[in-house]
């Protein structure tokens, strides 16, 4: 019995292992005009210390986020523009 669990371990332990390697280098980046919103959806901005994200509800863009006490928000590209955003925290 110890011969056959031997046999089997070595088997396994001389196949050849295969391995991914995931590509390196920069992310692909989505190229936005210099002061306009981004249009993709899931994409992220900052305004007054919080974080906004593009959603698409019923057909229509939001940037949806919370206040200072966790409330749902929403603005619209708009709204977003006059409040002042920024692409970093």
């Amino acid at each position: 019995m110890n011969a056959m669990v031997e046999a089997v371990t070595t088997a396994k332990a001389s196949a050849p292992v295969r391995q991914r390697t995931l590509p390196t280098g920069p992310l692909p980046s989505v190229s936005v005009p210099a002061g306009s919103l981004p249009t993709v959806p899931c994409s992220v901005v900052w305004s007054r210390g919080h974080a906004y994200v593009l959603e698409g509800i019923h057909g229509r863009a939001r940037w949806v986020g919370v206040d200072d006490r966790g409330r749902p928000r929403s603005f619209t590209g708009a709204e977003l523009q006059s409040r002042g955003w920024t692409r970093t925290r």
